[in-house]
C-alpha cells in the first residue's frame, strides 16, 4: 500500500434482511432487501433531534439507525438503484423499471416495456433512460413530467450484459463482445471481444471516456469505441463493480476493494480488506460497501493528509497530482505545497543524477535562481543583496547542500584539477567529469528557461528609470545606476537587474566550462546583465578573447576593447596566439569594431585607427568616410599623429567622394604634394641632374590636381616654386589665375612643347562653352598666335612679370591687348567674306581704332628679324582650330610677307563654311520673307469678312435681339453675341478658375 486514501468506517452494523441493493439520498442511506423492502436510514446524531446535518448532501462518518421501512416497495428483489438528484427521482430496477419522487416516494411512472430487463443506464444530461431486456435495447425520453416517452427499441446479437452512455451512442457488452449503437438508426460497429470468463464491464469516466473490462484489464476508449491508449489498468482479478471518484478508480471484488490512481501507470493505491462485499456505489463525498447483512463506508482522506503521506515516502509525482485537486479558494496554500515539493523532488533527482529532470522540478516550483545557484560551488556570483541566506531555506532545501552540494561541486578549471587523481582513478575521474558536464548542461537549460522573464523585467525597469530622468522625477537621482563607461559593477538598487546579473553572469560561466564559446559570445551579444568585473577575469583567465571583447562592447568599455583587440592583432602577426585561430584578429577587426564608435566618440575612433591607417589605409578611409567623421577634425589629427599619411588620406577621400573634400583639405593635400616635389627637386639639383621632363609619381600627382580640382590658393603655390624649374606647375597656377598669356609663354618658350600650349587652349576654350562668353577666352587661339608671332616680346621681362604677378596683393585679371580686336577704315566690308568662322565668343568692342596693334606688332617683328617668328607653329595652329579662331583677326595679325599657299589648310575649310552659312542664311532670309507674305495675305482675307446684323440676329448668351447694340463675334464668323453679355462670361469664367486654385 502506498498511502491510506480512504478510511473505512462501517456505517450499518446488522440489517434484518439480506441487501440486494444499496444508494444514498444526501446524508441518508437507501437499501433495497431481498424481502422487497425499503429501508432508509440517518445517522445516530441526527435521527435523535431529527434536525438535519450541516451539510445535507454529505454522508456523515458514524453509525447510522434505522428511520423507516417501506415495506412492499418492490413484488420482487431490487437488482439496482440510482437517485437522479437533478430531477429528485429513485430509479430502481426489479421485474421492471419504476419512477418514485423523492422524498416521499410518491410513485411517478412505471415502464411496463422494462419487465424482464437485467440492465439499464441513464443520461442524466438529455433525460434518456435505456435498458436491455433480453436481445432488445430500448431507448426511453423523460419528457419533463409525470410520463415516459419511447424513442427508439433496437435488436442486437446477445444477451446485454452492461452497458452505458457514451455521448449520442451507447456502448453494450454482450456476451462475447464490445459493440458501439449508434442511438439514431441501431448501427452496430464492434470495438474488441470481451473475456473468456469474466462478464464485460462498461464504466463511464467523468470526461465521457470509457473503461471497458476485458478478464483483470480495463481497457480506455473513447465515444466512438478507439482506443485512447496503450497504457492500460491491470488489477488483481476480474471486478465485478468499478465507480470513478477522481482521482481514483474503486474496484469491488468478492473480498476487498481495491483503489487505483487514474494516473498513468495506474498503480495500487490502496486494498480495504471486505469479506462478503457485494455492492459497490459512490455517494458525494464516499463510497459505500454493501455487504450482505452491513454497509461501510469509505471516506477519502483529506488530501493534505495524503500529500504528506506520498511527500515523505517519496511518491512525489502522486503528490503533485493531488495538489492539483485542492480547492481553488486555497490558491495560496496549493501553491507553497507544489513548491515544497518540487523542490524536494529536485533534490532527490539531483541526488540520483537525474539532473535535467530536477532542474524541471526547480523551475516549476518558482524557486530563486540563487537557491539553485548554491549548488554549484564553481559559479562565482556577484556580491548582491538578492542572494538569499541559507536559514531562509531549511525547511525546503532539507539536507540537499550535503547531498547535492558535493556532488555537483567543481574545481575553478577542471583540467587542472583531474590529472592529478593517479592512474587507477582514471574511470571516477571520467565519470567525475561526465558527471559535472552533464550538471552544468541542466543548470545552462534552467537558466535559459528563467532568463526571459528576468532579463525583460529587468530591461522594464531600466526603461521606466530613463523615463522618470526625462521628466525630471527628483526620487530617481539618488538611486545607483549602471555605468555606461565603467567596469560595470556600479551597485544598482534594482532586484530585477541584481537578479538578472547574477543568472547573465552564472550562464556566461557555465557556457564555458561546458566548452560552449560560441553561445557565450552570442549571450553578450545581445542585451545582457553579465557583471564585467567577474566575466572580464575568468573570459582573460580563459583566453576566451572573442568573448572578452563582446563584454567590453556590451559595457561600454570600448579602450578596453581597442586595446585588447590591438594586442591580438601584433600577437596574430607574431603567431603567438594560441588560443583562437590568428586570422580571426586582423587589422580589419579593429575597423569593424570602430564603424559603430563613429558617431558616439570620433575621438576614440582617430586615436585606434592610426594603428591601423599604415596596414589598411584603404578600410580606414572608407571607416571615416562611412562614420560621417569631419573630414577637416581627421586630417587635422592626421597632421598631428601621422603625418606621412596625411596625402593619402587626403587624395584617397578625394578618389572615393570628390565633392565631400572642402577647399581647405584640398589646398592642403596640394601643399604635401608640393612639399614632396619640392624636396625630389632639392635633391636632384644638388646632384646637378634635374630635367623639366623628368616625372616622379608624386609631381604626377601634383600636376593632375592642379588641373583637376579648384580649391587650393594659387597666389601661395606660385610663391613657393623656383624661379628655374617646375614650369608646367607654375603655367598650370598661371591659367588657374586667368595669367593666359603668361602661361602660354612658358609652354611654347621654358618647356619648348607647342603640344601643351595647343592642349591649354582647347582646356580653356572648352571650358567657356557653357559659360556666358568671356572676351579672353574667346581670344586664346589669338592669344598663342600673338605668341607665336612675337617671341622677343613675349620674353621680354617675363621674370619680372611674374614676380610682380605674385607680390601683387591683388591680382585682376587683365584685358586682352588690342592687338586682338581691330578694324581698319573700310576693312570690315573687304574681309566681312571670311568671317563665316566661329565669332560666338570674339567682342566687336574697340575695333573702331584708326590702327590695330597687330600692325605695329608685325613692324616691330619687322625691325627685329623674320627668322625669330614661329612661322611653322603659326600656321599649323590655323590649319588644326581654324575652326575656332576669327579669320580677319588672325589674318590682320600675320605677317604681310607670309605666302597664302601657305594659308590654304585654314583659309578653305574657312571659306567653305563661310559660303555655305551665306547659303543658308539666304535661303533662310528667303523663308521668312515667303512667310511674311503669307501672313500679309492670311490678315487681308480676315479683314474681308463680312457679317450681317439682321433685326433677327439673337445673342447666343441671353437669346435676346441684338438690335443695334455693341455686338461681339466668334472665331467662327457665325455665332454673335451682346459685348456685355461677352465681358461678363469672361469675368465668370475669370472668378471660377480663382476660386478652384483656391480649393486646391
Amino acid at each position: 500500500m502506498v498511502h491510506s486514501a480512504y478510511d473505512s468506517f462501517q456505517l450499518i452494523t446488522d440489517c434484518p434482511t439480506k441487501i440486494d441493493a444499496i444508494e444514498s439520498y444526501g446524508w441518508k442511506l437507501l437499501l433495497g432487501c431481498s424481502d422487497g423492502s425499503l429501508r432508509i436510514y440517518v445517522s445516530d446524531s441526527s435521527g435523535a433531534d431529527r434536525s438535519p446535518p450541516s451539510d445535507p448532501h454529505a454522508l456523515r462518518k458514524e453509525p447510522y439507525a434505522l428511520e423507516r421501512t417501506v415495506a412492499g416497495f418492490s413484488k420482487k428483489p431490487l437488482i439496482s438503484m440510482e437517485v437522479l438528484e437533478s430531477r429528485e427521482l429513485l430509479l430502481s430496477l426489479s421485474e421492471s423499471i419504476a419512477f418514485h419522487r423523492l422524498p416521499n416516494l410518491e410513485t411517478i411512472a412505471v415502464i411496463t416495456k422494462a419487465k424482464g430487463a437485467n440492465v439499464y443506464s441513464w443520461d442524466d444530461r438529455r433525460g434518456f433512460l435505456c435498458f436491455a431486456r433480453q436481445k432488445r435495447v430500448c431507448i426511453f425520453r423523460h419528457d419533463g413530467g409525470r410520463g415516459f416517452v419511447e424513442v427508439k427499441d433496437f435488436g442486437v446479437p446477445d444477451t446485454v450484459k452492461s452497458m452505458s452512455w457514451c455521448g449520442e451512442n451507447i456502448c453494450v457488452g454482450i456476451r462475447k463482445e464490445y459493440m458501439i449503437l449508434n442511438a439514431t438508426n441501431g448501427a452496430l460497429s464492434e470495438v474488441f471481444s470481451s473475456g473468456k470468463i469474466a462478464p464485460p464491464l462498461v464504466v463511464a469516466l467523468p470526461s465521457g471516456e470509457l473503461i471497458l473490462g476485458k478478464e483483470n484489464i480495463g481497457v480506455f476508449v473513447d465515444q466512438n469505441g478507439k482506443l485512447l491508449q496503450a497504457d492500460r489498468i491491470c488489477w488483481s482479478e476480474a471486478p465485478t463493480v468499478v465507480v470513478i471518484q477522481k482521482p481514483y478508480a474503486i474496484a469491488l471484488f468478492p473480498r476487498r476493494v481495491e483503489i487505483r490512481s487514474l494516473r498513468v501507470p495506474y498503480p495500487l493505491i490502496q486494498t480495504i480488506v471486505l469479506p462478503g462485499a457485494r455492492r459497490l456505489t459512490k455517494s458525494n463525498n464516499a463510497v459505500v460497501v454493501a455487504l450482505e447483512k452491513s454497509v461501510y463506508g469509505l471516506f477519502p482522506v483529506p488530501l493534505g493528509a495524503q500529500i504528506v503521506q506520498l511527500t515523505a515516502s517519496g511518491n512525489f509525482e502522486e503528490a503533485l497530482a493531488l495538489c492539483k485537486l485542492l480547492p481553488l479558494e486555497d490558491a495560496s496554500l496549493r501553491a507553497a505545497k507544489e513548491g515544497s515539493i518540487h523542490i524536494r523532488y529536485a533534490h532527490y533527482l539531483f541526488d540520483n543524477g537525474c539532473y535535467e529532470e530536477a532542474m524541471e522540478h526547480f523551475l516549476a516550483s518558482q524557486v530563486d535562481i540563487t537557491y539553485v545557484l548554491s549548488l554549484y560551488q564553481s559559479i562565482v556570483l556577484p556580491k548582491t543583496n538578492a542572494v538569499p541566506e541559507p536559514e531562509k531555506l531549511v525547511d525546503l532545501s532539507l539536507d540537499a547542500p550535503q547531498l547535492s552540494r558535493g556532488s555537483s561541486g567543481m574545481s575553478d578549471d577542471l583540467e587542472t584539477f583531474l590529472p592529478q587523481l593517479s592512474e587507477s582513478d582514471e574511470n571516477s575521474a571520467l565519470e567525475f567529469k561526465k558527471m559535472s558536464h552533464n550538471t552544468l548542461m541542466a543548470l545552462i537549460k534552467f537558466l535559459q528557461k528563467k532568463r526571459y522573464i528576468i532579463v525583460e523585467k529587468a530591461a522594464a525597469e531600466g526603461t521606466e528609470e530613463v523615463v522618470l530622468d526625462a521628466v525630471g522625477d527628483s526620487f530617481t537621482s539618488s538611486r545607483f545606476k549602471k555605468s555606461n563607461k565603467g567596469r560595470g559593477n556600479v551597485p544598482i538598487n534594482s532586484a530585477a537587474r541584481e537578479m538578472a546579473a547574477i543568472l547573465d553572469t552564472a550562464l556566461l560561466q557555465a557556457l564555458l566550462l561546458t566548452g560552449q564559446s560560441s553561445a557565450a559570445v552570442e549571450l553578450l551579444k545581445g542585451l545582457n546583465y553579465c557583471d564585467a568585473k567577474i566575466c572580464e577575469e575568468i573570459l582573460h583567465k580563459g583566453h576566451h578573447y572573442a568573448a572578452l571583447l563582446e563584454l567590453y562592447r556590451s559595457n561600454s568599455m570600448h579602450r578596453e576593447a581597442l586595446t585588447l583587440l590591438h594586442q591580438l592583432v601584433e600577437e596574430s602577426k607574431s603567431n603567438q596566439l594560441q588560443a583562437e585561430p590568428i586570422q580571426k584578429f586582423s587589422p580589419e577587426s579593429i575597423i569593424e569594431y570602430l564603424k559603430p564608435l563613429c558617431g558616439t566618440d570620433p575621438m576614440l575612433v582617430l586615436e585606434f585607427s592610426m594603428l591601423v591607417l599604415e596596414s589598411c589605409p584603404t578600410q580606414t578611409i572608407e571607416l571615416f568616410l562611412s562614420g560621417n567623421i569631419p573630414a577637416d577634425l581627421v586630417n587635422s589629427y592626421l597632421k598631428q599623429h601621422a603625418p606621412n599619411m596625411q596625402g593619402r588620406y587626403l587624395e584617397l577621400m578625394l578618389a572615393m567622394n570628390e565633392n565631400g573634400i572642402s577647399g581647405n583639405l584640398q589646398n592642403e593635400m596640394v601643399q604635401i604634394y608640393l612639399s614632396e616635389v619640392l624636396e625630389w627637386y632639392s635633391e636632384l639639383s644638388a646632384q646637378q641632374i634635374w630635367n623639366e621632363k623628368a616625372y616622379s609619381p608624386t609631381r604626377k600627382k601634383l600636376l593632375s590636381a592642379l588641373e583637376s580640382i579648384s580649391g587650393y590658393s594659387p597666389e601661395a603655390l606660385l610663391k613657393r616654386l623656383p624661379p628655374d624649374a617646375l614650369f608646367e606647375e607654375r603655367a598650370i597656377l598661371l591659367g588657374k589665375m586667368n595669367q593666359h598669356e603668361l602661361a602660354l609663354s612658358l609652354y611654347v618658350h621654358k618647356l619648348n612643347v607647342p603640344e601643351l600650349a595647343l592642349a591649354y587652349c582647347d582646356r580653356v576654350y572648352e571650358s567657356s562653352v557653357h559659360q556666358p562668353p568671356a572676351k579672353y577666352s574667346g581670344n586664346i587661339y589669338l592669344t598663342l598666335l600673338q605668341i607665336y608671332l612675337n617671341p622677343q616680346k613675349t620674353t621680354k621681362n617675363f621674370e619680372k612679370r611674374i614676380t610682380n604677378l605674385v607680390s601683387s596683393p591683388n591680382v585682376s585679371i587683365p584685358k586682352i591687348s588690342s592687338a586682338t580686336s581691330f578694324k581698319g577704315k573700310g576693312g570690315r566690308k573687304k574681309i566681312a567674306s571670311i568671317e563665316g568662322a566661329e565669332d560666338m565668343r570674339i567682342s566687336p568692342s574697340n575695333t573702331d581704332s584708326s590702327r590695330s596693334d597687330g600692325d605695329a606688332d608685325a613692324e616691330e617683328s619687322n625691325e627685329e628679324g623674320a627668322s625669330s617668328i614661329m612661322l611653322d607653329q603659326v600656321l599649323d595652329l590655323l590649319s588644326r582650330r581654324w575652326d575656332r579662331i576669327n579669320g580677319a583677326q588672325a589674318l590682320r595679325l600675320l605677317p604681310r610677307e607670309t605666302k597664302l599657299q601657305n594659308l590654304l589648310p585654314f583659309l578653305g575649310p574657312l571659306l567653305k563654311k563661310s559660303s555655305e552659312a551665306y547659303r543658308n542664311f539666304s535661303v533662310i532670309k528667303s523663308l521668312r520673307q515667303s512667310e511674311n507674305l503669307q501672313m500679309k495675305d492670311e490678315l487681308y482675307n480676315q479683314r474681308k469678312a463680312v457679317v450681317k446684323i439682321s433685326s433677327d440676329s439673337m445673342c447666343s448668351l441671353c437669346n435676346k435681339k441684338l438690335g443695334t447694340s455693341v455686338f461681339a463675334v466668334y472665331p467662327n464668323g457665325t455665332t454673335l453675341v451682346h459685348f456685355v453679355c461677352f465681358r461678363d462670361s469672361q469675368s465668370m469664367k475669370a472668378v471660377s478658375k480663382v476660386s478652384q486654385l483656391r480649393k486646391r
